[in-house]
């Protein structure tokens, strides 16, 4: 008998983060880990009877039925909290199969094992999570818990009272209550403040003077480089931005249009130039960078600006199941809502949920974005167009 040659294929491409390959199952607590990695993942589908080099010795009859049953006892009792899988008996040869075992991605995350272990894929491969950032990512991203919550260890005094007085008199027309726990239960009711009176995450970055000093890995990190590629010492411009967000957007929309080319376009020698691309775009990318980045990871948002193109780099690979081609169709995720609540209250020039990216694409086409999920990176590429002198 021939193997059909959708498995064949299949296999051919080798193991990565949603096909497995196992040659036997004898234990279900080792399959339950592998499960459980797979649900708290994207799902996928492990292939036993075939070996880790693609060959495919197939099971005998009575293996597929010892294997089933473990199946089910790993899915149903090792696993926590239960998963639903689907199984399919592929015929590979005479009185031989492979069990091709989907996982579905999981809907109840995150999974444990009967020992209380999460497990996650990486590549291939699957490990513990082991870390407070990586176990509130996982409930990040079945929308259990924000990043931008989490609260600080910074007090109510610490607040930009100008600033949240001016964002108060503009948006709600209302005054900075004077007693100390008037404000605090203000900003409880904001969502800017915890439980026990202290600052969260969207406060500090949104109302505070210094957010730096309470979190200096949040700020933007700006280089101008000669040429098309980064060099180590070599720079034209740089500069670091930090503060509140609408200071960093602010310093960092000014220091893209600094380093653009003006065009005269006709107009009159001492008429002002415009700038080669369109504000609009870096607008609303810069928005999209400081509002929906990975307040998990502790890295700054980068901007390179190069000869030929400008690149923003955000921490934080794409939430869920977001893609580049529905975030250019519009769809959205908020990975951070109450900063997004805001930020769309006019902090900053936010123009609705899922059209700024959109809106970007259509100022200018010459752009590429890039969801890095193995560096956790999202980047997006603004190509400049050679500009003719002389």
């Amino acid at each position: 008998m021939m193997i059909p040659e959708n498995l064949l294929s299949q296999i051919s491409l080798g193991e990565d983060s949603n096909h497995q390959f196992k040659q036997n199952i004898t234990n279900a607590d080792s399959l339950a880990s592998e499960m459980a990695a797979f649900a708290n993942a994207d799902g996928g589908i492990i292939y036993i009877g075939v070996n880790d080099d693609g060959s495919i010795p197939g099971l005998s009859f009575s293996d597929v039925s010892r294997i089933n049953q473990i199946i089910s006892n790993a899915a149903s009792q090792h696993i926590k909290s239960p998963l639903t899988v689907k199984t399919e008996n592929i015929p590979v040869g005479e009185n031989r199969i492979v069990i091709a075992l989907t996982i579905p991605k999981g809907q109840d995350k995150p999974y444990f094992d009967r020992n209380g272990v999460i497990w996650f894929k990486t590549g291939a491969d699957k490990r513990k999570i082991n870390s407070r950032e990586e176990l509130c990512r996982l409930f990040q991203s079945v929308d259990r818990f924000h990043a931008d919550e989490l609260p600080t260890k910074t007090g109510i005094d610490k607040l930009d009272k100008l600033r949240f007085r001016d964002f108060l008199q503009k948006t709600y027309d209302i005054p900075l209550p004077d007693d100390p726990d008037e404000l605090r239960i203000l900003l409880q009711n904001m969502n800017l403040a915890t439980d026990d009176g202290m600052l969260n995450l969207a406060g500090v970055l949104l109302f505070t003077e210094r957010p730096e000093w309470i979190k200096p890995q949040f700020i933007v990190k700006a280089v101008r480089y000669p040429g098309n590629d980064i060099h180590v010492s070599e720079y034209i411009d740089t500069e670091d931005f930090s503060g509140p967000l609408q200071r960093i957007f602010d310093d960092a929309m000014a220091f893209i249009m600094r380093n653009l080319h003006k065009i005269q376009a006709g107009r009159g020698v001492n008429t002002p130039g415009i700038p080669e691309i369109p504000p609009v775009v870096f607008e609303e990318l810069l928005v999209n960078a400081l509002v929906h980045r990975d307040y998990l990871i502790s890295a700054p948002i980068r901007i390179f600006i190069f000869d030929n193109r400008i690149e923003i780099i955000s921490p934080g690979n794409l939430p869920n199941n977001l893609t580049v081609e529905k975030i250019r169709k519009g769809n959205s995720n908020i990975r951070n809502p109450v900063l997004a609540s805001f930020i769309a209250k006019g902090l900053l020039p936010y123009r609705g949920l899922g059209s700024g990216i959109k809106r970007a694409f259509e100022h200018w086409s010459a752009l590429d974005l890039i969801d890095d999920r193995d560096g956790c990176l999202f980047t997006a590429i603004i190509y400049r167009k050679e500009i003719i002198t002389g």
